[in-house]
């Protein structure tokens, strides 16, 4: 739980286990990893478009849903046109 300290007020990136993959400001957590983000927006991938962004604004994900988060280098990712990316979208976690 600790290790999400370093993440706050930072730019991350969340893999959810329905496949959804969002973009945000980490603004707090609590002991369940729920996280709350600002700023957010979901990143949709498709095989025959660009990578739309849809905004979410503040955002609360709930910790059990959360099957990845990490830092984004806000350079790098300003610097990657999603327009140009093709991708098939993630599959949802199956049990």
């Amino acid at each position: 739980m600790s290790s999400l300290q370093g993440y706050v007020d930072r730019r991350v990136l969340l893999i959810l286990q329905d496949g959804r993959t969002i973009v945000g400001v980490l603004s707090g957590f609590d002991q369940r990893s729920d996280v709350v983000l600002s700023e957010s927006k979901e990143r949709i991938y498709s095989i025959d478009e660009g990578v739309e962004e849809v905004p979410l604004g503040l955002y609360l994900v709930k910790g059990d849903q959360i099957m990845l988060i990490g830092e984004l280098d806000d350079a790098v990712d300003t610097a990657v046109d999603l327009s140009t990316i093709r991708a098939d979208p993630m599959p949802g976690m199956r049990y």
